[in-house]
């Protein structure tokens, strides 16, 4: 029964905007006819509202198959009811189909499904040993993948802490926000023993070590930044701008934080934890994630706006480009390697990862392969790829970015 309760990620996830007639206050949805509708209203409407399924952007019956696996075991014969249903009624659309841009840099993208059915997984990051960890959010978990082999290992946590984000230690403890109970929890790996760590904010959201040691985190629902010392447990937290998101550090040593209530980006003091803001053009912009390159240039996407950008924090200047598939592409998550822009363009379907390089200012983009849901973070590894997740679909994924072939090469 849990696994049907966490199948809510089936639809939900797909992020498409209700029909216009579903849209409409106290509109009654409801399916078409045909063979399969009352599996379908049985067994996905556990989850899901049938507004949900009706407004996506569809799949072929085998594409359906494959993301209903990914949610909630059903014996094979009523996928197949369920899926042949699904297709029949909401067939592949290309209406938010990414405008992909070629270039010249290759990449290769490995994807792994993780075991627990529906929990949502996300936020990967690579351990001190290179191992990749995750967070099961809906199922209350962190996953552990050794990427040369492929093993996996689930590690349960406290069930009330719903983890968002996850953050290996240089001692390869792993730390997460407890987004539903209010925590910063630490897991040693070896015992499988959790300490949790009550926090005044009620969703601790996305967190970052800082080189003093100290972790910093941002709670999106409460307005709060927080600073943890793991070494006394001493909490700070402080109220700030609205619904603070992406977090990130800089070489000198300000955190960063991007807001995705307000058009502001926030440098922190770690010290002082106070606050300095740089407000972004156009009122509508909303920021969820950022990174900052080598030379201190801050760089963001532009959610709402279907853009990037970048501010320069010693003159507060800034400057910014549409992504290619344009004002619906909802740039999410940001990571640079070596000085080039890395994010994807979320309000797309497939999502679609994206490249642009500061110095040429070109783009280049390709599709996830597997197809469903978004990337909501970026983590670099220390080989300077990529690891990202498909979190409707549970799938982890690696992003190798291959070196430039010469010439005679191609």
């Amino acid at each position: 029964m849990r696994n049907v309760l966490w199948a809510l990620a089936l639809l939900m996830c797909l992020s498409i905007p209700a029909t216009a007639a579903a849209q409409r206050g106290g509109a009654q949805a409801s399916l078409p006819d045909g063979e399969g509708k009352n599996v379908v209203e049985a067994t996905c409407t556990t989850c899901h509202g049938l507004r949900q399924i009706m407004g996506s952007t569809g799949y072929d019956a085998d594409g359906w198959h494959d993301l209903i696996s990914t949610m909630v075991a059903l014996p094979d014969a009523q996928a197949r009811r369920v899926s042949g249903f699904l297709a029949a009624h909401f067939p592949p659309t290309t209406d938010r189909a990414p405008t992909l841009t070629t270039g010249d840099i290759e990449i290769e993208i490995t994807e792994w499904v993780v075991p627990t059915l529906g929990q949502r997984s996300r936020d990967p990051a690579e351990a001190p040993d290179g191992s990749i960890w995750w967070t099961g959010m809906w199922a209350s978990l962190a996953g552990r993948l050794d990427p040369a082999t492929g093993e996996m290992k689930e590690y349960p946590l406290p069930a009330t802490a719903r983890p968002h984000t996850i953050v290996p230690d240089e001692d390869g403890n792993i730390w997460y926000t407890g987004n539903s109970n209010s925590t910063i929890g630490k897991l040693d790996p070896t015992t499988g023993e959790v300490v949790e760590y009550q926090t005044e904010a009620r969703d601790p959201h996305s967190a970052v070590f800082h080189p003093n040691g100290n972790l910093y985190f941002t709670a999106q629902g409460a307005n709060m930044l927080g600073r943890l010392d793991p070494a006394t447990g001493e909490i700070t937290e402080i109220a700030t701008e609205a619904r603070p998101y992406g977090i990130k550090v800089d070489g000198e040593g300000t955190v960063w934080v991007a807001y995705n209530g307000t058009n502001k980006i926030g440098a922190l003091n770690p010290e002082t934890m106070a606050v300095r803001y740089y407000e972004v053009p156009n009122a509508r912009s909303r920021i969820r994630r950022l990174d900052i390159a080598s030379d201190g240039i801050v760089w963001y996407g532009n959610s709402t706006m279907g853009r990037i950008g970048r501010l320069d924090p010693e003159t507060g200047e800034i400057k910014e480009w549409p992504s290619p598939s344009g004002p619906s592409a909802h740039p999410y998550a940001f990571a640079i390697v070596d000085d080039v822009i890395w994010y994807n363009e979320s309000g797309m379907r497939p999502d679609a990862p994206v490249r642009f390089d500061p110095k040429t200012e070109e783009f280049q983009s390709w599709p996830i392969p597997s197809g469903y849901g978004i990337i909501r973070n970026m983590w670099v590894t220390k080989d300077g790829n990529l690891l990202i997740h498909q979190t409707s679909s549970n799938r982890i994924g690696l992003v190798k970015i291959l070196p430039p072939r010469l010439t005679s090469e191609r």
